[in-house]
């Protein structure tokens, strides 16, 4: 046979079956009399010929396109949040979807050309990603679409609108558990700042950690050790907040900081005052970023789920029957070596800073 474009009926012609019944069969319609060898027979004929469905053909008949489109503010270029892209893509893969990929780096004129670009072509259903998690508005133009929002909420009403969220209220529990077991009760949080907790737009994560933190000290009837404010959450940000802390009259000895980043400058704070982690000072996190990894000793943290929330989103806005809501994902804590028991050393004494 001449090597063309294959078509449906080529398709049929080598199975020995009509067109019709080769269409149900690749459609994977179920309820029909075409018996398992039959059917074996057309997927063998597909496969052999190299067939390949008219996408264009079969989207005028369901009004699906197979496309979904992810548009973000710079997670697609950032290497922390990277797995979202790569679970998103893997979801859409098995489900026979191409996924588009769109970044605005946050400028409302590059988002609306993204957005309307994506409509141009067709597209069924819209990811929203943010890279930090946070409150967003939903573009108007994505509301005759199905949408899921990753890594963000909305405080629109739309039944169309999902989240797909880390749980950061259970993680933030779960790492101050973490130092409790070990025997901790001085325990301080590095890395708070009120009008960040306080804002939902700016983060959504911080109050949350915060308060499972809390949650985690009050049956032990313990607050947290005043200080450890930082606006930003950066090393030079963690390097002063440990500093600060470390002047107390009775310094903490279990350290919680609300991001990996921060945790870095509260190991250099620390070395510089002629302390060790974990000997002197216990220290846990959240988010495992790659430089969690590498510290010594390692860090204790609560890893972000990005690929797996990225999947989520996906699976979501495709499976139209489920409840879209908001979805939260378990931020699994990721145990290395920079926790032990509180040492009897250093209880009486202020180190020298």
């Amino acid at each position: 046979m001449a090597r063309g474009r294959v078509t449906l009926a080529d398709v049929a012609r080598h199975a020995g079956l009509s067109v019709t019944a080769a269409s149900l069969v690749l459609n994977r319609r179920t309820g029909t009399r075409i018996s398992e060898e039959a059917q074996a027979r057309v997927f063998a004929a597909a496969e052999e010929l190299g067939y390949r469905p008219n996408v264009a053909a079969r989207s005028l008949r369901t009004r699906k396109t197979a496309t979904i489109a992810f548009v973000s503010d710079v997670v697609a270029t950032t290497r922390f949040a990277g797995d979202m892209i790569r679970g998103a893509l893997e979801a859409a893969r098995e489900r026979d979807h191409v996924m588009l990929i769109a970044e605005t780096q946050g400028d409302p004129e590059s988002e609306r050309q993204a957005v309307e670009a994506m409509l141009d072509r067709q597209i069924d259903g819209f990811v929203y990603a943010a890279m930090a998690s946070r409150r967003v508005t939903v573009p108007p133009a994505m509301a005759n679409r199905p949408t899921v929002l990753l890594n963000a909420d909305s405080d629109t009403t739309a039944d169309t609108v999902g989240s797909i969220l880390p749980d950061d209220r259970q993680a933030g529990y779960d790492v101050a558990t973490v130092l409790l077991k070990h025997g901790h009760r001085r325990i301080a949080v590095i890395g708070r700042a009120d009008a960040v907790e306080r804002d939902p737009r700016r983060s959504l994560a911080a109050g949350p950690r915060l308060h499972g933190v809390r949650e985690a000290l009050q049956p032990y009837g313990l607050r947290l050790t005043p200080g450890g404010r930082a606006e930003e959450w950066e090393p030079e940000n963690g390097y002063e907040a440990m500093r600060g802390l470390l002047e107390r009259r009775v310094p903490p000895r279990g350290i919680i900081c609300m991001n990996d980043r921060l945790a870095l400058g509260a190991y250099q704070a620390l070395a510089e005052a002629g302390l060790t982690v974990p000997g002197d000072v216990s220290v846990v996190s959240f988010d495992d970023d790659p430089i969690a990894g590498w510290l010594r000793p390692g860090l204790t943290t609560a890893a972000l789920p990005h690929e797996r929330m990225g999947r989520l989103a996906v699976e979501t806005l495709l499976d139209q029957g489920r409840d879209p809501g908001v979805q939260w994902v378990p931020m699994p804590v990721r145990t290395r070596g920079s926790v032990a028991a509180p040492g009897q050393e250093a209880t009486t004494s202020r180190p020298k800073v």
